[in-house]
């Protein structure tokens, strides 16, 4: 490249140097906000294999109402629990902070908004059906084969989310003509996946079980 820049900075007073530096300069920002995105799908995924247990959190005895606005509720809130780190600390509220870190770094990168919903919801599945498989190992194990199940299908959401978020993110001129075909089929396996959870929560829930809890 020497013999380019030269030339580039001997022609036109300049200008076609100025503008291969400040191409050359965004190609940089460009990588080293695509890092930044898979930087922080990595720090959900420590937070995510970094769940350690469940506790009771007090005055709280049964399956709680829906959030305000129509939102659904996690699972811990939906068992009154609330899920520790290994460290101790709020696992939830790590999760937050890190999805937070992943919003700011993917639309600094230009991910389209759709996408980057989709790659979250994937992560927050995932992190709802890893507490799902802590509760149950703590009650010893009362969903059977349909956790097995359950936790496939998370795996598999979690991995085709990803997916579509860095593949808009290092070819987005090249994966998008797929995209609405894809995020049609991610859908319906959303709402699958959903249906299962809801499924596993509403064992998980019954009076004789959160005694136990």
């Amino acid at each position: 490249m020497p013999g380019l820049w030269e030339l580039a900075y001997t022609t036109a007073g300049g200008v076609v140097g100025a503008v291969v530096t400040t191409y050359v300069a965004g190609h940089h920002e460009r990588r080293q906000l695509r890092a930044t995105v898979q930087q922080q799908l990595l720090r959900l995924a420590g937070v995510r294999d970094g769940l350690a247990d469940v506790v009771r959190r007090p005055g709280r005895a049964g399956r709680s109402a829906r959030y305000p606005g129509g939102r659904r509720p996690r699972v811990s809130d939906e068992l009154g629990l609330s899920v520790l780190l290994a460290d101790g600390g709020d696992a939830e509220r790590a999760a937050r902070e890190a999805v937070e870190g992943l919003v700011v770094a993917a639309l600094s990168a230009g991910v389209p908004r759709r996408v980057l919903d989709f790659a979250g919801g994937g992560e927050e599945r995932a992190l709802q059906c890893e507490v799902i498989r802590i509760v149950d190992h703590r009650l010893g194990g009362v969903l059977g084969d349909p956790l097995t199940e359950l936790t496939e299908m998370c795996d598999g959401y979690r991995q085709a989310t990803a997916q579509l978020l860095l593949q808009a993110l290092w070819h987005p001129w090249r994966s998008r003509w797929r995209r609405a075909a894809r995020i049609r089929a991610l859908r319906e396996r959303a709402a699958a996946l959903h249906r299962r959870q809801v499924a596993a929560v509403a064992v998980l829930a019954r009076p004789e079980f959160l005694d136990r809890l």
